[in-house]
């Protein structure tokens, strides 16, 4: 049986677990070689709107299609939602390409702290900056380890899950493809 062959568009290992954690609960990838592969956004560091957000996603999934079945692209930013008591929600979206077509998934949203989204709006700051230097963390690089949904859900959700349901939804349309035409 020859293997279905994934790139991933970053070399974060949270993202790469929750890949492959989404994809594994799928009888139609259970015999999938992944490969990670260092890819730009070609977006800020921290998107500030949904459409950058989702064009993050797309520009990493799109990049790092070469010699595989599929690639995926991971992006997480922020979206104004005039609601929320900050004005701005976080969110992770999936992009998976085939080389043909984009299959899209948002994860669950939350809020950041004010001072937090003060930092990323006034100082250019990115939210696991922000969370350093405020004193939210002592890791430096959070991200790549239990992430901001980590420290702020005190470990109950972790990044690499927080991911996971992005990457679920935007498998649903792969899936289910015949329903998607």
């Amino acid at each position: 049986m020859k293997s279905i062959i994934v790139n991933i568009g970053t070399v974060n290992p949270t993202k790469i677990a929750a890949v492959k954690e989404a994809f594994s609960l799928y009888k139609e990838f259970s015999n999938v070689k992944f490969i990670p592969i260092k890819v730009h956004s070609k977006v800020s560091d921290q998107p500030i709107k949904l459409k950058d957000t989702i064009k993050g996603a797309r520009n990493r999934a799109k990049d790092s299609f070469k010699n595989c079945d599929y690639s995926i692209g991971l992006e997480s930013g922020l979206f104004k939602i005039k609601e929320a008591n900050t004005g701005y929600m976080d969110i992770c979206i999936a992009v998976i390409y085939d080389g043909k077509r984009y299959y899209m998934g948002f994860g669950p949203a939350l809020e950041f702290p004010k001072l937090v989204i003060r930092d990323i709006l006034e100082k250019g700051m990115n939210s696991t900056d922000s969370f350093y230097h405020r004193g939210y963390t002592t890791k430096k690089n959070v991200g790549y380890e239990e992430g901001i949904i980590g420290v702020l859900s005190r470990n109950i959700l972790s990044r690499k899950e927080y991911h996971k349901y992005s990457i679920i939804m935007a498998l649903v349309q792969l899936i289910n493809k015949r329903m998607y035409l």
